[in-house]
């Protein structure tokens, strides 16, 4: 001792250092550490560097004052040490190339730098040892170069160590004993500086900067070490994980507005997503394989169990910081999007056990829900979910239908002022447009053919004393949106009568009849008075309609339904408003059955019905016969059709009679234009079921006159429509018994006839075909021809598998599914959309036909006659209506001048 008090500290090697005692280094500190601290500064040897720090940090650390540790060691020292450690990094990463069992100079050279990268993480572990022991409360800003320096050392540890396989290549195990002691004591400074950052103290009432900033650049910092370690240690990636939600929250209130929110948010949601599916390949080797192994099934649990607990941090990470998630909206609204997209009944769905997938749903799923719930009420959320201009993939429909539908189940709960975000429609920009709910239901349902057409079953809503069922989509959608109905705030009404109407109106015919269906709903549950109401308003847009159009389809079928719905005293109402007496009401009484009346209205509107078709059919008999005014005679003969298949026990023998003289009539000027004028052929379609009814009364001359022109039409391939109303008529023969008179001018007409149809290759016209055959075959006397119309050995095997009830095509569940994804693509494109002018006009030109084996040319000049001969015709039927206007004289002049040139240049 006498020794070191007569030497000069100045002048003391280190080797001498090493050996004082605690009492004279801290005697000394004053003297010895700048000379400590210069020599490190300036010191170019790795293991000098290492033996300094190393004397600091165990010898005289320890007696510095723990206020100034900042400025007199930790920014004096860290830096240089952080470069030291990337060097060291450096090195190993340019040499480990050149790394083999037979160049022991490099294998040792890397080793040793091993060693010395394990002796500085054990120095920094010593630093951060020091200050927790010291103090019990730590300020940030008096160590804010220990926890930075300290970070950027370990991360560069762990994405070394998680790169050594490409790093070290084959030669890895030359040093995995190293590599191995250098995970675990960056693992251990990492817990070590995680509790030192735990006892750091933030006054909220003290604006600081410097501290804030520092503590933000802990988080961000930790953030990128969980990026890294994510796929290396499972439980030390959830640990950090939650040590920075348990820092972000504890800091809330002054590091809010300088947190990276999006950074963190997307990090989770990846971390969430990535456990998710190791669970989902995890269960599907399970279900795959046919032993169930111990080891496998504990992995599972234990990577479900790491899903659950990021979905838990998201939750309560959202929860406090939701303000500030605007820009992370998009991240979460897809984080649902691709959970649901891989679990069952999704196309694209994970094949796993119904075990297994009720532990995801009981374990993982539930957690999905409340978030839902916390961003019901976050604008920004809403923009997303319902932008107008979203455009998801094909595996990502189906779960955005899930989506909207749980959020509709929420709203209720709501106050008015979500709900109204949610059922409103906004347009700040052409960028920031948002459809309402309603409308987004309708369109993702839409999309989801596939889910509908398999059909995908999903689990029942529970009802007191029924066992849960599963439900097709259809149902789902429909039993949650008649619930949100019956439970919707009064001020949406609106929005929801023009949502359900804009459905009603869609293309897609799937669509309507879903809105259809809550419709109905509706008029059941509401009041009569808006039942009636509902019904007059579609009496009105049905009679605005300017011609045949889907739109015109749709509405009429909502009409028809709507009507048994109504009170009785609103349908005499409806009758007085539109009195089938006049014969502009027609159009309205041709699409309502009358079994929705009572039966006295029935008997009473069944009878002005017929009286008004039977005189507008008669007044067109003995008009001038035109093609313009045949859209009247199809209104007429639809309004009296319908009155024979909904109220035909209504009619009187004299009513009947009149029905089939005027039919005959029809028929006796109508047969000689049918094959020549295809526009008649709609005027065909409904006669030949009028005259069916009525078969058992029906000449037999006149039913053979109509099979042989069904015959000849059938071969010059008309419309469906017209295929359509053949099979009506000739199936209703299959229960009248043919004179042996006239039988052989009848029956093979009749063969002939369904012989070609069972032929055709249209799917619709197919069905409707083995459906008439069957019921003919069944109920005819004539048992002779039927295998006459068995034309060949395909329609015969065709007809046994209808009868059957088996499919022609033997097709497993999973080629069904993939088939179906095919199929998507198709149906995907988008519809043709009927304009209100071509809507005007479609009554007037002829109807669609197929596509007939002619010079394109003679295709070109027939469309083209086809349109002039519309045009003139509608021309004709203003000409009905109101006077000509004093220039078309002129026009028609010089329009018949064009026709006179255009016959000189045919000739």
């Amino acid at each position: 001792m006498s020794q070191d008090r007569t030497t000069p500290a100045s002048v003391v090697s280190l080797e001498e250092l090493s050996s004082w005692p605690e009492e004279l280094c801290r005697r000394e500190l004053p003297s010895v550490l700048p000379r400590l601290l210069s020599m490190y500064q300036h010191s170019d040897s790795w293991i000098e560097h290492i033996q300094l720090l190393k004397i600091i940090v165990e010898m005289f650390l320890p007696h510095m004052n723990h206020l100034t540790l900042e400025k007199t060691f930790f920014s004096q020292v860290l830096p240089k040490t952080v470069k030291l450690f990337d060097d060291m990094i450096y090195e190993l990463t340019s040499q480990a190339r050149e790394l083999s069992s037979q160049n022991l100079e490099i294998q040792s050279t890397l080793r040793n730098i091993l060693q010395t990268m394990v002796q500085v993480l054990g120095a920094l572990t010593g630093c951060v040892q020091h200050v927790c022991a010291t103090q019990e409360s730590i300020v940030l800003e008096n160590i804010h170069s220990l926890p930075s320096s300290v970070l950027h050392v370990i991360k560069s540890t762990f994405v070394h160590c998680k790169n050594s396989e490409s790093v070290y290549s084959g030669r890895l195990h030359l040093v995995s004993d190293l590599l191995q002691a250098l995970f675990k004591e960056a693992y251990s400074l990492q817990k070590q500086l995680m509790e030192l950052l735990d006892m750091v103290c933030m006054d909220p009432l003290v604006d600081e900067n410097d501290d804030i900033l520092n503590m933000v650049i802990v988080i961000h910092s930790l953030l990128d070490i969980c990026l890294v370690i994510s796929s290396i240690d499972s439980a030390f990636h959830a640990n950090t994980w939650k040590f920075i939600i348990k820092q972000s929250l504890k800091h809330q209130s002054v590091i809010k507005n300088q947190l990276k929110h999006k950074d963190i948010i997307t990090s989770l949601c990846e971390d969430i997503l990535f456990s998710f599916h190791s669970c989902l390949q995890l269960a599907e080797q399970m279900t795959q394989s046919d032993t169930q192994d111990n080891a496998d099934y504990r992995l599972f649990h234990k990577t479900l169990k790491l899903c659950r607990f990021f979905a838990n941090s998201l939750l309560h990470y959202t929860k406090e910081f939701l303000t500030f998630l605007s820009d992370s909206c998009c991240t979460l609204h897809q984080l649902y999007l691709q959970i649901h997209s891989k679990l069952p009944p999704s196309l694209y769905a994970t094949t796993i056990s119904k075990a297994q997938q009720e532990e995801i749903a009981g374990a993982f799923l539930v957690t999905l829900d409340p978030l839902i719930t916390q961003l019901l009420t976050f604008q920004p959320f809403i923009q997303v979910v319902l932008d107008s201009q979203l455009d998801l993939p094909c595996e990502l429909q189906f779960p955005q239908c899930l989506l909207l539908v749980a959020i509709m189940d929420k709203l209720p709960s709501q106050p008015e002022d979500v709900q109204v975000l949610w059922c409103t429609e906004s347009q700040l920009s052409e960028a920031t447009a948002r459809v309402s709910l309603l409308k987004a239901i309708f369109y993702s349902f839409e999309q989801c053919s596939g889910e509908l057409s398999l059909p995908v079953r999903l689990q029942g809503v529970k009802t007191k004393g029924q066992a849960q069922v599963a439900v097709t989509l259809y149902q789902h959608v429909c039993v949650h949106l008649c619930t949100f109905i019956a439970s919707a705030h009064p001020s949406l009404f609106p929005e929801l009568d023009a949502a359900l109407l804009n459905a009603v109106l869609s293309t897609k015919m799937i669509t309507s009849l879903l809105a259809m269906d809550a419709w109905c709903f509706l008029a059941r549950y509401g009041t009569a008075e808006i039942c009636a109401h509902h019904v007059t308003i579609v009496a009105h847009l049905i009679k605005s309609c300017p011609g045949e159009c889907y739109q015109l389809t749709n509405l009429s079928i909502l009409l028809r339904r709507l009507f048994f719905f109504m009170a009785p005293p609103h349908q005499a109402e409806f009758i007085q408003k539109f009195s089938p007496k006049e014969a502009e009401n027609l159009s309205l009484w041709q699409y309502i059955s009358f079994q929705a009346l009572s039966a006295d209205l029935r008997k009473q509107t069944a009878d002005e019905v017929t009286r008004t078709g039977t005189t507008q059919c008669r007044e067109w008999l003995s008009s001038g016969r035109t093609l313009g005014e045949l859209e009247s005679l199809n209104t007429a003969l639809s309004a009296l059709l319908t009155v024979c298949n909904s109220a035909g026990e209504a009619l009187d023998i004299g009513q009947q009679t009149e029905i089939t003289e005027v039919g005959s009539q029809l028929w006796a000027f109508l047969n000689k234009q049918v094959t020549g004028q295809p526009y008649v052929q709609q005027t065909f379609s409904l006669l030949l079921p009028l005259l069916g009814f009525f078969i058992q009364t029906l000449d037999p001359q006149l039913i053979s006159q109509v099979l042989t022109l069904q015959t000849s039409l059938l071969k010059l391939e008309p419309p469906d429509h017209t295929c359509l109303a053949v099979l009506d008529f000739v199936s209703s023969l299959g229960k009248l018994f043919i004179p042996q008179a006239i039988q052989d001018k009848i029956l093979p007409n009749l063969s002939c006839i369904f012989a070609l149809l069972l032929a055709d290759r249209n799917w619709l016209l197919e069905q409707h075909t083995l459906e008439a055959f069957t019921l003919f075959a069944e109920g005819t006397n004539h048992e002779e021809i039927v295998p006459q119309c068995l034309s060949s050995e395909e329609t015969k095997n065709k007809v046994v598998s209808f009868l059957e009830k088996t499919g022609l095509i033997d097709e497993t569940d999973a080629a069904r599914v993939e088939r179906v994804k095919q199929e998507r693509g198709i149906f995907s494109e988008p519809f043709v959309k009927v304009t209100a002018e071509e809507a005007r006009w479609s009554s007037l030109q002829p109807c669609a036909k197929r596509a007939r084996h002619e010079p394109p040319l003679e295709e070109e000049y027939r469309a083209a006659v086809q349109t002039a001969a519309g045009a003139l015709e509608a021309i004709e039927l203003l000409l009905q209506k109101s006077p000509a206007p004093d220039w078309l004289l002129l026009k028609m002049e010089v329009l018949q001048g064009k026709i006179q040139k255009l016959k000189r240049c045919s000739l």
